[in-house]
């Protein structure tokens, strides 16, 4: 592709950004039993939501925390977010199926999923003391044709269902599960990465004795990182995954 016509098209999805509909996470599904996330939608214009493991957000233009906010308690549980009242029973070692609402499929980037110990109630602990730990992280798939195959793209194909195992090694007790979508599409420019965090409280049965160390919220990232300052309409070989390493066991 010329180079005129892919800033054009970098260009024109940018200027869509505000008017593309970029979904957020509605449920998961933990132990084979469905959990209700935050339905911004709905629960931001009521006076009594119901109570729900997801943390709420003030986001209800669905938008996104960019690369100017990544020292910003709101990249943490994304805009204004405040503790979920509940918890998901789940086992260590088992899968948990995360569904978005929507998914653009401009908006390519990866899917990142990490684990903090709240080390006591996760209704009432201050995000801006977790500490997070990455268990999960897809991003180029297969860069041979521009813009390139990413882990959104697996997102949607699955229909717009992510799963997650959560590692057997790690203690019992209470985590934030916070998972996240990095749309790259206006990366190529610096601070124009979008990030849309989600929330969730998880209590974690069985497992074993790992309380594996983390990174603040607010410290995961920084605006030049390479798999966050990156240009996906040049060719790919490889990509960067932004913030920590892996954990393993």
């Amino acid at each position: 592709m010329a180079l005129s016509k892919i800033a054009a098209l970098s260009t024109l999805l940018a200027s869509a950004t505000m008017v593309a509909g970029h979904g957020y996470v509605s449920s998961i599904v933990a132990n084979g039993k469905n959990h209700t996330g935050y339905l911004v939608n709905e629960y931001a214009y009521s006076d009594s939501p119901p109570k729900s493991i997801g943390w709420s957000t003030t986001a209800t233009d669905l938008g996104f925390e960019d690369g100017t906010q990544l020292s910003d308690p709101d990249i943490i549980c994304h805009r204004d977010g405040k503790n979920g009242a509940l918890s998901a029973d789940v086992k260590a070692g088992s899968d948990i199926d995360i569904q978005w609402t929507e998914w653009p499929e401009s908006h390519h980037g990866p899917v990142i999923t990490y684990l903090a110990s709240c080390n006591g109630d996760c209704s009432s602990v201050d995000k801006t003391k977790l500490e997070f730990f990455k268990i999960d992280a897809v991003g180029l798939i297969d860069g041979s044709n521009v813009p390139g195959n990413w882990g959104t793209d697996k997102l949607i194909k699955a229909g717009n269902r992510w799963t997650v195992t959560i590692p057997d090694s790690i203690a019992a007790g209470e985590y934030v599960m916070r998972h996240e979508i990095i749309a790259l599409h206006s990366a190529g420019t610096k601070d124009q990465a979008q990030f849309y965090p989600q929330c969730l409280n998880l209590k974690v049965t069985g497992g074993g004795s790992d309380k594996p160390d983390g990174t603040l919220g607010e410290k995961l990232y920084t605006d030049t990182d390479k798999g966050i300052l990156v240009d996906i309409y040049s060719s790919l070989s490889n990509y960067v995954m932004p913030g920590p390493k892996l954990y393993s066991a």
